[in-house]
């Protein structure tokens, strides 16, 4: 029986070129394949995301500048960071050079960091949605929303800054690296352990325990008042055959809001599943010292979560699926077809 492998070099001629898994024909045509199917439907997922919520007026809420925001980085994570990684995947080297290498490993931290950090915002968002709905328009204003979103694209740029630099690893952990990892063909930025373990709690297990906090206390406020919401009806049923009235009302939760909190803590579910493995990888391999193979760092589980998000909303909203109708049949380049109720 043949190996459905063969072993030779990234670089023939290089003295120093890492190992080159060649797979068999078929089995780079399902990659491809599978990839690219990853690439193009979040490509264009995203992109009728971002065309939906910017051209119908009825969109432009908080609620979906937080989507919006959400879907330009899985937009940016489709076209920016998926084909090099798709490459790699395949042909089992690192072609695109050291600096282009530093900026691809930058762009990706500081992508997921932002789309962490919108979920972040829009847990916020349905916290007061749901949680305090009278208060809910005069905390969550289209301005406080846009500053939100611009703090959040400018925190996740510090991670990025930290790996794009040298000075934040030991003169060890360089060492240590340099004798064991490096390559010609390989591409992986390290990073001291104290240094990666600091980035993965702030860029993803602080951010994540407040997410989960927020939507328990959501979904506790919910169960409760729909608990409410049927005693009242037994209530006021008893005091109609009584004849008495009850004048007493408290602020409720439209089922509209209830929707697009469920839809939207799936959508933080699924990040937070897609992403758990990367961030756990990126916390046990500096720590042990254990590089892996390059197989390792093409973590098209975290990528998937980015063509995930429109098939979610597309499942969910309503809205999202007529819209997709209007561009698809044209219909958006109609006079006044921003205006249109969907």
């Amino acid at each position: 029986m043949g190996s459905t492998r063969n072993i030779s070099l990234c670089y023939e001629h290089h003295l120093n070129s890492c190992q080159k898994l060649i797979y068999p024909l078929t089995v780079r045509a399902v990659i491809y394949f599978v990839t690219g199917a990853i690439v193009l439907l979040t490509l264009f997922g995203n992109l009728f995301v971002i065309i939906t919520i910017t051209h119908f007026k009825q969109l432009h809420t908080p609620t979906n500048y937080f989507t919006l925001s959400l879907a330009v980085a899985d937009l940016l994570f489709g076209g920016v960071s998926m084909p090099p990684t798709m490459m790699r995947t395949v042909e089992t080297c690192w072609y695109f050079g050291t600096v282009f290498c530093k900026i691809y490993s930058s762009l990706n931290i500081m992508l997921c960091c932002a789309s962490l950090l919108n979920l972040v915002c829009i847990a916020v968002d349905r916290y007061y949605a749901v949680c305090h709905p009278l208060l809910y328009h005069l905390k969550i204003t289209p301005l406080v929303a846009v500053f939100l979103i611009a703090a959040s694209w400018s925190f996740a740029t510090l991670p990025a800054l930290v790996m794009m630099f040298p000075y934040f690893n030991t003169k060890s952990s360089e060492d240590f690296y340099k004798d064991n990892a490096v390559c010609k063909g390989l591409c992986v930025v390290h990073l001291a352990p104290m240094t990666s373990l600091t980035l993965s709690i702030l860029c993803f297990y602080l951010p994540a325990a407040v997410m989960l906090s927020l939507y328990l206390k959501i979904f506790t406020v919910a169960k409760m008042q729909s608990r409410s919401i049927h005693n009242a009806l037994y209530d006021s049923s008893d005091k109609k055959h009584s004849g008495k009235k009850n004048s007493k009302k408290n602020p409720t939760i439209s089922k509209s809001e209830i929707k697009a909190t469920k839809t939207l803590s799936i959508v933080m579910g699924v990040f937070l599943l897609c992403y758990s493995p990367v961030y756990i990888y990126s916390i046990v391999i500096p720590i042990s010292g254990n590089f892996g193979p390059p197989q390792l760092y093409d973590v098209w589980i975290g990528y998937s979560n980015s063509a995930c998000n429109p098939i979610v909303y597309a499942l969910f909203y309503r809205w999202f699926r007529k819209a997709l109708k209007i561009i698809v049949f044209g219909k958006i380049f109609q006079n006044a077809s921003s205006s249109y109720q969907i």
